[in-house]
């Protein structure tokens, strides 16, 4: 048997000396036994809850984890972790507390591991800022430790279409303009979620989980499993026996999560077409895990690798075909014989990537229509362009895939708030080869960094998508595409370029240069410059106004903890 003092941090505190007996004793009035106390204790994160379908059905995977921790000799101990549904809070108030959100599951799963000195910890979240936030707090407890995804949604069907969350809000701008009867609408609506799960197409959630996978510390497969299927509890458990495995062999996240493995999981998100988030939300991973990674480097990476699969948002497929296209692993095999992989980095199962991927065929099956094979890309190179210029000295970022033509010059409209953006759109003043700037939406300005899916989603439902522009220092939906440029840094709040914008000022938005660009001299900017002023913070307590204090900027993740 191994040595429990260095398998066990906890057990071997609490068995030290007859000091430890009043902790002793809280375990026995949970129903511990002498024996017990030899075995590792075993944190599961559980992210379950009834407000969003997301989350709704993970109770039955923290159920496997705990069957499977002890079955594996482990002693589970299970807490839990908040989440906000953003497809129910996106275009409200409550969309502020979304990337919030983030740093509050982070530092539960922190708080527990450390408090209770757990010696390893399962993560359960489905949520798009579960995968984040779970992940932050792993690497910052650094006890051996894996992701459970809580699965992916089915799609839904109305009149031969599939649909998804997307549908919805797409559907919003097409009844809007007339193009979509009240009876299409309300069925749209009823039917695009049909049970638990995540939403569907390559968004936020699909990505970072796909991206966990490939960073090595999910399974293999795992990511694009569907939440109402068996599969994925039976995954669960075998995660659970995994990381007991790597408690034993004291194989910990910051042995996983390199520079490497986190390039790795970024060439992932590029060939799958996955969400601008995942800009945001790795460059915040890599700041908890002491890792160097900045804005920059997922450019280099976007310009050597192609995107390979056909999903939605701006293709056709959901996470489901991918899965039974061959999932994650096919994509990454395709990867790393082309040499866009780390094969020798290391993952939850112990074995490298290489190792991992050595049965997975180098080609796709030619009886799917998911993922293209790498001589026949969707797109020669990655999806998430980051822009600069004068509007965006730090950089930003823009999904610059499924447009005919990603460069733009027009006149800016601008809004101070989502709502009145919306409302412009919704009313028919928003016309093609305008640009609208949304701003005062960043970490600090909202605060809380919204996603922009409700205006977004209306230009695609009344056909302006590829025709109108929009930059916001927020935040975009996963599910976003057309002409969008986000998390422009620094923000509006912190005196960026983009609050110096004035109604009708040219606005560059050229992707093939990389450039985000206000068409006004420097001599006029510095006039303006030097009559702005700050607006009053719109929170000056509790969770938001402590988020707008300290969050940094969008460029190095909004993270609250960089204080150098």
């Amino acid at each position: 048997m191994a040595d429990p003092t260095k398998i066990n941090r906890r057990s071997a505190n609490i068995t030290e000396g007859i000091e430890r007996a009043p902790n002793r004793s809280m375990y026995y009035a949970l129903g511990y036994k002498a024996e017990d106390f030899r075995k590792p204790m075993i944190g599961v994160a559980n992210g379950h809850s009834t407000i969003t379908p997301c989350n709704s059905g993970l109770q039955r995977l923290a159920d496997a984890a705990v069957e499977g921790l002890t079955a594996a000799g482990a002693n589970p101990q299970v807490f839990g972790t908040p989440t906000i549904s953003d497809g129910m809070a996106m275009g409200t108030e409550g969309m502020k507390y979304s990337l919030v959100s983030r740093e509050v599951i982070a530092d539960c799963v922190e708080t527990c591991v450390g408090g209770q000195w757990m010696d390893g910890v399962l993560v359960i979240g489905g949520c798009d800022k579960n995968m984040p936030g779970g992940m932050m707090g792993i690497v910052r407890a650094n006890v051996p430790a894996i992701y459970v995804y809580g699965g992916t949604i089915l799609p839904g069907h109305y009149k031969g279409q599939e649909l998804n969350i997307v549908s919805v809000f797409e559907a919003v701008g097409q009844f809007s303009a007339g193009k979509m009867s009240e009876e299409d609408f309300c069925e749209i609506e009823k039917r695009s979620i049909p049970g638990s799960g995540s939403c569907g197409g390559m968004y936020t959630a699909n990505t970072m989980s796909s991206a966990f996978e490939a960073l090595g510390m999910s399974l293999p497969y795992s990511s694009t499993e569907a939440n109402v299927h068996e599969e994925k509890v039976q995954s669960t458990r075998r995660a659970a026996a995994v990381l007991v495995e790597a408690v034993k062999k004291d194989l910990k996240p910051r042995d996983i999560v390199t520079r490497e493995s986190i390039e790795n999981a970024v060439a992932v998100i590029m060939a799958i077409g996955g969400s601008t988030n995942a800009v945001l939300h790795f460059l915040a991973i890599a700041h908890a895990a002491g890792v160097p990674w900045t804005i920059d480097d997922f450019e280099r990476v976007r310009q050597k690798v192609p995107v390979l699969c056909d999903l939605k948002p701006s293709g056709r497929h959901l996470a489901v075909h991918l899965h039974q296209a061959g999932g994650i692993p096919q994509v990454m095999k395709m990867l790393l014989k082309a040499g866009l992989l780390h094969g020798h980095c290391v993952t939850i199962t112990g074995k490298t990537v290489a190792e991992t991927l050595a049965d997975v065929p180098e080609t796709p099956r030619a009886d799917q229509d998911v993922i293209r094979p790498i001589d026949r890309p969707m797109y020669a190179q990655g999806h998430l362009a980051i822009l600069k210029g004068n509007l965006s000295p730090e950089g930003c970022v823009a999904k610059i895939t499924g447009l005919k033509n990603p460069v733009i010059t027009g006149p800016a409209r601008v809004f101070d708030d989502e709502q009145s953006a919306l409302a412009a759109i919704m009313a028919g003043k928003i016309k093609a080869g305008d640009v609208m700037v949304l701003r005062y939406l960043g970490p600090k300005g909202a605060p809380g960094m919204p996603e922009m899916l409700a205006p977004t989603g209306a230009l695609i439902g009344q056909g302006l998508g590829e025709s109108v522009g929009l930059i916001t220092d927020g935040r975009f939906s996963g599910g976003t595409w057309g002409m969008v440029v986000g998390h422009v840094a620094p923000e509006a709040y912190a005196g960026g370029t983009i609050a110096l914008v004035r109604e009708g000022d040219a606005i560059t938005i050229d992707a093939h240069r990389l450039m985000l660009q206000l068409e006004v001299d420097e001599a006029e900017l510095a006039r303006r410059r030097a009559s702005w002023k700050p607006p009053a913070p719109r929170y000056t307590r509790g969770v938001l106004a402590k988020f707008a204090m300290n969050a940094s900027s969008a460029s190095t993740g909004a993270v609250l903890d960089r204080f150098e």
